[in-house]
């Protein structure tokens, strides 16, 4: 390619910056004087990345959440393509949002601008009918899990395995009593991550019960420690509930998910990417998730397995318990997560199924992906 390169690249929430900070970390290996812009987080912005809008302004989940917030996220998506369409770049990146960069693409592609994709629509959980929109809406899909690639190429639909950037990123060995100290925690005492989410609507109907849980495991185990990070927007949130469901022993600290997984020695997670970091540091987890009662009786219907969490789709096994909508109460969360602290040859299976899972994933994705992308560029 003459000249350097623009991409434009869209990461909604924290969990899409992560992932696009570390593929513009390696792409600038190959291009190293590359300019990129689009909607972003803090993360992206430190590698040099332009963000005309944050990645939090689309971090929503759920059908009835999306629609309270869809005409401002419908006019972010109306700007972001008149602008691409009067400045087109070297190529567009939608990384993950599929329900935003779909669209977003296909509009790009009809145009004569080249798409990728980064992180395959997780078609073969649920919403199958989404591999058509798929196909119109991008040149080459970036996989992050295997068995992705020849599900799409079924489908005509050009795509690269790269494996797992987390998995590279998160050593096999972690140092847990560095971790702890780090945070503040201490070294002979069992310490539960609670890790309700990054959205603001997984805040609402999450924090408090996960507290709750937490209640209940410190009647159960004085002992226990809990540690919550927390996303600096939504400090303060995570705060005042604090405020009314208090805990002992509880230590919410701005950020360092990574840490906290490495620190703690169970996790009560939410469902979503992060179950899968957990999976990386080989720290038994009991997911749970709730949300608006609509948004879940659209979702459960649109579900081909029986699973939702990451590890447990992998795995194809209920390798970590599930606990879902009604399901989701303070007791049986507490009940789960005492589980694991009271099982250790348990945990020690899951720990190598999770050994295993992280050698799978780990691949060179920097070189891998930009590797996929100049080809894209070149054809």
């Amino acid at each position: 390619m003459n000249g350097a390169p623009h991409f434009s690249l869209v990461a909604g929430e924290a969990s899409g910056d992560l992932l696009a900070s570390l593929l513009l970390q390696g792409m600038k290996q190959t291009w190293p004087d590359l300019q990129a812009s689009g909607i972003g987080g803090a993360r992206m912005t430190q590698q040099g990345f332009q963000a005309l809008w944050p990645s939090d302004a689309l971090a929503v989940r759920g059908y009835v959440e999306v629609l309270r917030h869809y005409r401002k996220i419908v006019g972010i998506r109306r700007q972001l393509r008149e602008r691409l369409l009067a400045h087109p770049p070297s190529a567009f990146i939608g990384v993950d949002a599929p329900d935003f960069n779909l669209d977003l693409e296909r509009d790009l592609k009809t145009h004569g601008i080249r798409t990728v994709h980064f992180v395959c629509p997780s078609i073969w959980a649920w919403r199958a009918e989404r591999v058509e929109k798929i196909r119109q809406s991008v040149d080459h899909v970036l996989c992050i899990f295997p068995f992705e690639v020849d599900l799409l190429k079924q489908h005509g639909i050009a795509a690269t395995y790269v494996g797992h950037p987390l998995a590279q990123m998160i050593p096999q060995e972690v140092h847990q009593a560095a971790a702890r100290q780090s945070l503040g925690l201490p070294q002979d005492a069992p310490v539960v991550a609670l890790l309700p989410g990054s959205r603001a609507s997984e805040i609402k109907y999450l924090t408090q019960r996960f507290l709750q849980a937490a209640q209940v495991m410190q009647r159960k185990r004085p002992e226990l420690h809990f540690v919550l990070p927390a996303m600096p927007s939504l400090k303060a949130q995570i705060e005042a509930i604090a405020q009314v469901e208090r805990v002992p022993h509880l230590h919410i600290v701005p950020g360092q998910s990574h840490t906290a997984l490495a620190a703690c020695d169970v996790t009560l997670i939410a469902s979503g990417t992060a179950t899968l970091e957990a999976a990386l540091f080989k720290r038994p987890m009991v997911i749970a998730y709730n949300m608006n009662a609509l948004s879940w009786h659209i979702t459960r219907r649109k579900k081909l397995q029986p699973w939702v969490g990451l590890p447990n789709i992998l795995a194809q096994d209920f390798v970590v318990p599930e606990l879902l909508q009604d399901a989701a109460t303070p007791q049986a969360m507490a009940h789960e997560v005492l589980q694991w602290l009271d099982q250790p040859k348990r945990v020690e299976k899951l720990q190598a199924g999770f050994a295993q899972l992280h050698e799978t994933l780990r691949r060179d994705t920097a070189a891998l992906a930009s590797h996929a992308i100049q080809e894209v560029l070149e054809s």
